[in-house]
């Protein structure tokens, strides 16, 4: 376990700031090797891994994980942890773009969504990251499992432009599968999926505002919007997640009491 993680549910959770992940980010960037990615742990995408081994690995092995979600911060607190903000996958992506536009010189590649949704980020990226260059943008096509001739093409696609960061934007937990898949096939220094992402930031889903995000409420007012697709996550997911959480803060207690005696 790093000196900036801490278990959470076997899993280990960066305890380091949004701008302390960017720094990490940016040196890895000046280095040689290819395919470092990171991972968003929130209780929805642990629940989901109980139930999926190979979302589990993917998760486990990332280069780092963050708390992406105020239901980690409340898990640390109960463990006895360090987390006390929680940082998103919107966090990194806007910090790292911002890093690389400010040093200048690095390319970026978006892969997911539609055509439509790519080109509109690209055009954003070009107005608030003018240093930053949008080296390529890949559609696959929309569909529960990529044939070999799929994931062959856009590992091609990545590969011809040698972009310094990839974006990955399909959804939890394919997103992640595929990063972990083929990350040592893909000619990109760091990977960041980020689904999410390729929602919130060309307008095709609106965040909830800063208040409801610091209060850690950003939850309620997505699912009032979309109830259909997210109920489950809310009212399912998460309170299974803090039960285990109340189960391993127990027995740490435990465990503290025992040992300060």
């Amino acid at each position: 376990m790093r000196d900036d993680a801490e278990n959470i549910l076997g899993y280990p959770i960066a305890t380091a700031s949004a701008a302390d992940c960017v720094a990490r980010v940016m040196t890895w960037l000046g280095g040689e090797r290819r395919g470092r990615y990171f991972a968003c742990a929130n209780p929805h995408s642990l629940e989901v891994a109980r139930r999926d081994a190979r979302f589990a690995r993917a998760i486990r092995q990332a280069d780092f994980i963050v708390p992406d979600g105020v239901g980690m911060v409340i898990a640390s607190r109960l463990l006895g942890g360090r987390i006390r903000q929680r940082v998103t996958g919107s966090d990194i992506f806007a910090g790292l773009c911002a890093a690389m536009s400010r040093k200048g010189g690095y390319s970026t590649f978006l892969l997911g969504a539609s055509e439509d949704t790519l080109l509109r980020m690209k055009a954003k990226m070009a107005q608030e990251f003018p240093g930053l260059r949008v080296a390529g943008l890949y559609a696959p096509p929309f569909k529960a499992e990529f044939s070999a001739a799929d994931n062959q093409a856009m590992v091609a696609a990545v590969n011809r432009v040698h972009p310094d960061v990839l974006w990955v934007g399909m959804t939890a937990p394919k997103q992640e599968k595929w990063t972990h898949r083929h990350r040592h096939r893909l000619a990109a220094r760091f990977i960041g999926p980020v689904g999410a992402v390729f929602d919130y930031y060309p307008g095709n889903v609106r965040r909830p505002s800063p208040l409801f995000q610091s209060l850690g409420l950003e939850w309620l007012p997505r699912l009032l919007q979309e109830p259909r697709r997210l109920w489950r996550r809310n009212l399912i997911s998460n309170p299974r997640f803090l039960l285990r959480i109340i189960r391993d803060s127990a027995l740490y207690n435990l465990d503290f009491s025992l040992r300060s005696k």
